[in-house]
């Protein structure tokens, strides 16, 4: 199917498609750590927590390495 598109643009289109697969993942690691833990996440950034800053700098990096070898894998 994508074998007549030029590699360059389906980079970009696999780019573009991981970037938006990797911020759904991450806004949905966001709710469902504010679950989990029944703590107020964006309160307590507010509040100055840092650890809890520090876990959701945990979970973006997280998603985001995954998301990224997902895509860059992709393009081999």
């Amino acid at each position: 199917m994508f074998t007549s598109y030029h590699p360059i643009i389906l980079n970009i289109l696999y780019a573009v498609a991981g970037g938006v697969v990797t911020l759904i993942f991450m806004w949905l690691g966001w709710n469902m750590l504010g679950r989990l833990t029944s703590i107020r996440i964006a309160q307590e950034l507010k509040d100055g927590n840092t650890a809890v800053g520090m876990m959701v700098m945990g979970i973006f990096i997280g998603v985001g390495i995954a998301m990224g070898l997902v895509v860059g894998l992709a393009l081999n």
